[in-house]
């Protein structure tokens, strides 16, 4: 809050911070640089600033009285209502979370096989990677040592494969259901804006980046993580926790682990491509592209029905 702003041609202010919020149990990491008796003329501009671990937020303005400013912040990701958790067919378990009406994984899809039961394949030559049209999955580099970490890599073959990728109950979304999520974003003050540091897309990643300057936790160099970026930054607005695990291109290559973040859609595009969405190392928004050829492989979010 900001009160005694000036009424004449220049005078001093008095700030003072105000917590409104659940986590009352924990004043010791609340706290408000308040700077009394700083000058600033009439139709001056002011910059508020607040932090939290889920990044910052600012208001600027030129107020000409009294004037209380809310810093809104999201839910930080709320577990899906009666349903926190959901198994895959291998019991792998993974976290959800409500953004908007839409219940998300907020893990990627790790399971080897289809919903019911049936092995899909993993073909970790390149030619046989790059020859299936049947369905397919890959660890990065073949490692399943990455598997906790980014989940396995799906071509689209497997997507759109009968036996069904996702849990029952859950479906890969489709391309509308990607753009209601990023709509959704926007809406709630998050530009699809390359450029912007508060863009849609570093609110969808995780904040676990090398030189995160969110610090704690978020600041590490251990997996999973996105690379250091001086601009853009993930801070996990709403606990989607978007991950950058890579791809397997569809002649068989892996690259961008720790820089890209790329999820099918359900919906082809035109014969041998299909749409899906990129977050990205070095940018602030949601790509959505028309030119995945189904034969990449890339990582999958459930949905819920």
């Amino acid at each position: 809050k900001m009160f005694n702003s000036p009424s004449n041609t220049h005078g001093f202010g008095v700030c003072n911070l105000e917590y409104n919020g659940q986590q009352n149990g924990i004043e010791d990491y609340k706290s408000g640089n308040n700077l009394n008796n700083f000058v600033f003329d009439q139709g001056d501009q002011l910059r508020f600033t607040a932090s939290s671990a889920l990044g910052e937020r600012t208001i600027i303005d030129t107020p000409s009285g009294d004037q209380t400013y809310t810093f809104q912040y999201g839910s930080g990701g709320q577990p899906c209502p009666g349903m926190p958790t959901i198994t895959d067919i291998e019991g792998n378990a993974y976290n959800t979370v409500l953004i908007g009406s839409q219940c998300w994984m907020k893990e990627n899809l790790k399971t080897t096989q289809y919903s019911n039961g049936t092995t899909i394949e993993n073909p970790t030559n390149n030619s046989a990677w790059q020859n299936n049209i049947t369905g397919a999955f890959a660890w990065y580099n073949n490692n399943i040592g990455w598997k906790d970490s980014y989940g396995a890599l799906y071509n689209w073959y497997a997507v759109n494969n009968a036996n069904g990728l996702c849990p029952t109950g859950w479906h890969v979304p489709t391309d509308a259901e990607w753009t209601q999520l990023v709509d959704y974003l926007v809406a709630q003050g998050f530009p699809n804006q390359w450029d912007n540091p508060n863009g849609a897309g570093n609110a969808l990643k995780s904040c676990r980046q090398i030189n995160s300057p969110l610090g704690g936790e978020c600041n590490t160099s251990a997996h999973p993580r996105w690379e250091a970026h001086d601009t853009h930054h993930g801070f996990d607005e709403f606990g989607f926790s978007g991950l950058p695990g890579g791809n397997r291109y569809d002649f068989g290559s892996f690259e961008n682990i720790g820089y890209n973040g790329d999820f099918w859609s359900s919906t082809e595009s035109f014969t041998g491509n299909a749409w899906y969405r990129n977050i990205s190392y070095g940018v602030g928004d949601v790509y959505r592209t028309i030119n995945g050829e189904k034969g990449i492989g890339f990582s999958v979010r459930c949905l819920r029905d």
